[in-house]
């Protein structure tokens, strides 16, 4: 099981915080001219590091004066409620119960970041990722948000994060290094395609150097240590890539 680390907030000056600005940069910048603002991050399978990755770059950019809105669409697997010690009411009692969406949003305690969790747990999750509700909810919060950040499920065991990809402005992907055949990631990238993706770039996670020739833009970070909250080191080596 992915341990989250929201080392952005905690130790705002260290490297692994610079790497995910860089993420956050690059984003920004991939789809200059055209609305970017709601972004899927997701992962070719589970426990790539997802979930760490879009609450730390939703940190970032809601330290960077944009205000955010997580948005856990995870329902088989919620995560960000617990992150950030809040509750679990959220996306399926708005979408399933027809219940206010702005009732059950949540701050975080990060200055311009705020929460949508997941909500309990649907026998339904892709019907109602893909429902007309769940489309016009994405539609309404534009205007409160400067970025929608948005967790699915990983791609390639269930097909919630293709329905939800053609309903968003963009998505980015974090393939794991090693961990993650190119073969499955080739799949991963074919499905969301096929589902109407707009796919700005993809993060590869726990990557060597000597792996790095030809990926375009590089960033390499060492490990970073931190004290308290009984986490273990954790990390980084990214690269984005434009599709």
């Amino acid at each position: 099981m992915e341990t989250i680390t929201l080392i952005a907030d905690r130790d705002a000056k260290s490297p692994v915080a610079e790497a995910y600005r860089t993420i956050r940069t690059n984003i920004q910048f991939s789809n200059v001219g055209q609305e970017l603002k709601t972004i899927i991050v997701t992962s070719a399978t589970p426990n790539e590091g997802k979930s760490t990755t879009i609450s730390n770059l939703a940190v970032v950019m809601a330290q960077a004066g944009h205000k955010v809105l997580l948005m856990d669409c995870d329902m088989r697997n919620p995560t960000q409620h617990k992150l950030f010690k809040l509750t679990n009411k959220g996306l399926s009692n708005c979408i399933s119960a027809s219940e206010e969406v702005r009732e059950v949003i949540q701050k975080t305690g990060i200055e311009n970041l705020e929460l949508l969790a997941s909500g309990p747990v649907a026998p339904n999750p892709s019907e109602l990722l893909g429902s007309k509700r769940m489309e016009q909810l994405l539609e309404q919060l534009k205007p409160d948000y400067d970025y929608i950040l948005i967790d699915t499920p990983p791609i390639m065991p269930v097909t919630d994060a293709a329905v939800l990809s053609g309903k968003v402005d963009g998505l980015v992907m974090l393939v794991s290094s090693g961990e993650v055949t190119p073969a499955a990631a080739k799949e991963a990238k074919q499905r969301l395609l096929q589902a109407g993706a707009h796919i700005l770039g993809v993060i590869l996670n726990k990557v060597e150097l000597a792996h790095t020739h030809g990926y375009g833009y590089y960033y390499y970070y060492g490990s970073d240590s931190t004290s308290g909250g009984g986490h273990s080191s954790l990390k980084v080596r990214w690269k984005l890539r434009r599709y």
